[in-house]
């Protein structure tokens, strides 16, 4: 099949006759070329086996570097690069720095919450004098003196914990309060976050929070312009005079908490009674767990989303404030299928790893200690995201930090006839009760030495 005759030959060398890139070979005469149809000439047989060898080992490489990147040499499939390493700090907002880290919302509170307030600008604010810095002891200090020999302490030398970081006599708070109008509704705060988040480890660092009837603080995250699409956390949320710490979470459908929780958390979903039926409006006394995180789930308040309550009480409100305060954290960790919570007051029960890493955040990076969540207990809550659970993990992302003090509004305000039973004998409504400016009001505000972002690093 490779011989051909000099005529052919002597054609394909002439010009009549051409060989295309298949090897077919094609004539530009009417000769006897025509019938000839597969061939390769003897004189491109080196060069043919050249192309068809580069060919092979091209396709043989190309197939070890497709095993080798798909793991398909051992029934696996590659992973990309994960954020699975040490946590490493990303935000920090403490004293004169504080709200560099935010922006200061203005306007009526939004139309779900509906809380009583007006909230205002960081120069009206600080008109009004409900935000300033102002100094006090520190609490990890304070918690020094309760566990040692308080005479072996001068009140002039810093006390040290853990890997021996000291702790200062003095810290810098930042005070959030609100104030009185003739209008009616207070001035108030509303500051959101400048960054986005998609994961990491939120903590503030707190000495008192905002507490009494008809107060409802909190510390939270949102995409608020895609709620409940990207999701809601409640960190810290305080109302009325509740004294237990909770963690909401809302969504969109199909996000529930079905798992057990035992050996993971120490805390138990918060319950549900008396909603409405849809159909025949009558109030359901079945008792149920608020484990369906979405935001309009037929079985549980609007809104009410699955929400984990620490058994411990004392762990939020007043309770908290006579303690000096406490730490809480929440571990948003998307690669590891959990959302998870701790609430630690007083700061004597903060772990040594939390609190050194608190106490070193303002260091130099290399002079910081990495808060590690392994070393500091099992949290109060546990919420399972992500592959494997009944909740994606895509229920939650691009939110940021909002810290807030509404008044009234569709919960604390909702709850008022319950929850302030002696307020309510002389006031009909809550509004009512805040427009009396009664000195409960005047003394809720919020003491935080500091709020600080982790996230795990690649």
């Amino acid at each position: 099949a490779l011989d051909i005759s000099l005529a052919q030959y002597d054609s394909i060398n002439s010009g009549s006759g051409v060989i295309s890139s298949t090897g077919v070979m094609k004539s530009t005469s009417t000769s006897s070329l025509k019938s000839l149809t597969h061939f390769v000439p003897s004189r491109n047989i080196a060069k043919s086996i050249n192309r068809v060898s580069a060919m092979a080992i091209l396709g043989i490489s190309t197939i070890l570097a497709l095993s080798v990147l798909y793991g398909l040499n051992k029934g696996q499939t590659f992973h990309k690069k994960q954020p699975i390493g040490p946590y490493a700090l990303v935000s920090r907002q403490e004293g004169e720095d504080f709200f560099q880290n935010f922006i200061f919302y203005e306007g009526k509170d939004s139309a779900g919450s509906n809380g009583y307030v007006t909230y205002v600008s960081r120069e009206k604010a600080e008109k009004d004098g409900i935000v300033k810095l102002v100094s006090g002891q520190s609490e990890y200090n304070a918690a020094t003196d309760e566990n040692s020999d308080a005479s072996a302490l001068s009140t002039t030398e810093s006390s040290e914990w853990g890997d021996g970081i000291p702790a200062p006599e003095e810290e810098t708070y930042v005070y959030i309060g609100t104030a009185a109008t003739e209008e009616g509704p207070r001035d108030s705060i509303r500051l959101e976050g400048l960054q986005r988040f998609n994961r990491g480890l939120f903590i503030m660092d707190l000495k008192k929070m905002p507490a009494g009837c008809g107060i409802w603080p909190a510390f939270w995250l949102t995409d608020e312009h895609n709620w409940p699409i990207n999701g809601e956390i409640d960190i810290i949320e305080g109302i009325n005079y509740q004294s237990e710490a909770k963690t909401a979470m809302h969504t969109t459908n199909q996000c529930t908490m079905s798992h057990e929780t035992i050996g993971h958390a120490t805390g138990w979903w918060d319950t549900v009674i008396g909603v409405p039926n849809a159909q025949t409006g009558l109030p359901d006394m079945t008792m149920r767990y608020a484990t369906d995180c979405y935001v309009y789930d037929a079985h549980q308040w609007l809104n009410q989303g699955c929400v984990a309550v620490d058994l411990e009480d004392g762990t939020m409100g007043q309770p908290l404030n006579e303690k000096g305060g406490g730490v809480f954290a929440l571990e948003w960790d998307p690669i590891n299928k959990h959302i998870r919570s701790w609430a630690f007051t007083p700061h004597s029960k903060v772990p040594s790893n939390l609190r050194d890493a608190l106490l070193t955040a303002g260091n130099e990076p290399d002079k910081r200690v990495a808060p590690n969540t392994q070393e500091w207990g099992l949290p109060y809550a546990y919420f399972a995201i992500g592959e494997g659970t009944d909740c994606a993990a895509s229920h939650f992302k691009n939110m940021r930090i909002v810290l807030n003090t509404a008044l009234c509004g569709s919960v604390a305000g909702v709850r008022f006839f319950m929850d302030c039973p002696i307020q309510h004998k002389e006031f009909a409504t809550c509004d009512d009760w805040v427009k009396s400016n009664p000195k409960e009001v005047d003394d809720a505000h919020w003491l935080i030495r500091g709020i600080y972002v982790y996230e795990r690093e690649w």
